[in-house]
């Protein structure tokens, strides 16, 4: 691994990635209190570590003590190879899983991703391994629409944050799969709100803060 200064208390990181090299950036939080993972929206769209939503959620893990990774999917930044269409993806996201619980060995884990990422954490949370010890699944604005979150066994306890204005989710569509997922423990709708969350990120950290709260106690 090559570590390089990136913002105060964070450290820039190369790894080894099934498709090249992959960029993760990481904040080292609290012995004992847990690991947070994000995934960021899609990259065809712009999307990328440093997505607000995504700097949200870290933002409030970290003052709460967690140890956070947030990183960039294949072909983003300085992450080495091409656009898969969220199957290299899930690939990309265990590799990251697995440095994460080496950095921090027997930590909690909580996967949390943001519309594109939230259908690759979901992918790779239906397929856990037991060693992950993975305490939650957290999805802001999952794109039922576009992916087959449908047939996933998610794991329960599954968070979702989604805006009741969203541009690109159809909200009716979200709270009509939350209600039929038996893993959906917590639907949290944010009224006048689009998919991108301007001027409602205060939702997003008090989404996380809470889940946090109740999931990593």
């Amino acid at each position: 691994m090559h570590f390089s200064p990136e913002k105060p208390g964070e450290s820039l990181i190369l790894i080894d990635g099934p498709a090249g090299q992959l960029e993760l950036a990481l904040r080292d939080g609290q012995s004992g209190r847990g690991i947070l993972v994000v995934c960021h929206p899609h990259p065809l769209g712009g999307g990328s570590m440093n997505n607000k939503v995504v700097s949200s959620l870290i933002r409030e893990a970290d003052e709460r003590g967690l140890s956070c990774v947030r990183f960039n999917f294949r072909g983003v930044g300085q992450s080495q190879g091409l656009h898969d269409h969220g199957q290299g993806e899930q690939d990309d996201l265990r590799t990251v899983i697995a440095a994460a619980l080496q950095r921090w060995p027997a930590e909690r884990l909580l996967l949390a991703g943001f519309s594109f990422g939230s259908y690759i954490a979901a992918s790779v949370a239906a397929q856990a391994q037991p060693s992950w010890s993975l305490q939650g699944l957290l999805l802001v604005a999952p794109p039922v629409h576009n992916y087959p979150l449908g047939s996933l066994s998610l794991p329960s306890p599954t968070w979702i944050l989604q805006g009741e204005a969203d541009e690109l989710v159809d909200a009716q569509e979200v709270q009509a799969w939350a209600s039929t997922t038996a893993a959906v423990d917590h639907l949290e709708m944010v009224e006048s709100c689009g998919h991108f969350f301007h001027g409602r990120l205060d939702r997003v950290r008090a989404f996380m803060g809470a889940a946090i709260a109740r999931l990593l106690p």
